[in-house]
């Protein structure tokens, strides 16, 4: 699965296959924590995005001031052309989470479906995964919450989140995965993990081992 962690594979599997996709999981099945997280006037950033119907879904909800970004010209191109009467709040940018153009503090939180579980098949994978996640840290606000959806067992992404440099607290929930195919895993380190996908929730603000 290393394939998934290079620009070029998207570039070629947008192109190739233009149907929406989600990984893992659709906006119902963590609908009620995401509820918990953000307000409808939050201002959300979709990190890696790509065509998955997650935006689309919130925005029905009333989630309408989220910004999407990816790293793949080919969909971000599509995304926009599909998505041109959402307004003005809604929007697709092509840009490489690791460095992204956002001053600091723009957003009240990010989520990310799947990407950094993408990252972590790369080359440079660990040092790749950092950067993201220090990028997503510097744009988010002062109580902003980092919201990931993961295949990735605890042990294997929490040596990533719980830095010392980080001034949040993260708290990991579970949901059911769909019956759909689309729940497949993309790391080899969790194809036996169990049914579940892992959630975790990184507060900036909040005490470090505060309950959730």
């Amino acid at each position: 699965m290393s394939q998934y962690g290079k620009a070029e594979y998207w570039e070629e599997r947008y192109t190739r296959d233009p149907e929406p996709f989600d990984w893992y999981q659709r906006f119902a099945g963590v609908k009620d924590l995401v509820q918990a997280c953000f307000t409808p006037e939050s201002k959300l950033l979709n990190v890696g995005a790509g065509n998955s119907r997650l935006s689309e879904e919130m925005f029905d909800e009333g989630y309408q001031n989220i910004t999407n970004i990816d790293i793949s010209h080919v969909v971000t191109k599509a995304m926009q052309e599909k998505y041109k009467d959402k307004g003005p709040n809604f929007k697709y940018l092509h840009m490489d989470a690791r460095a992204m153009d956002f001053e600091e503090g723009a957003f009240d939180g990010a989520i990310d479906k799947g990407t950094l579980d993408a990252i972590l098949c790369g080359e440079s994978s660990s040092s790749n995964a950092q950067k993201v996640i220090q990028e997503v840290h510097r744009v988010l606000g002062p109580k902003g919450v980092f919201f990931i959806i993961s295949y990735g067992l605890p042990e294997h992404r929490l040596q990533y989140l719980e830095k010392p440099e980080y001034d949040w607290n993260v708290v990991v929930k579970q949901v059911h995965k769909p019956t759909i195919s689309t729940s497949i895993a993309i790391t080899n380190e969790d194809k036996d993990a169990p049914n579940v996908h892992y959630i975790y929730i990184c507060t900036k603000g909040q005490p470090k081992g505060a309950k959730q």
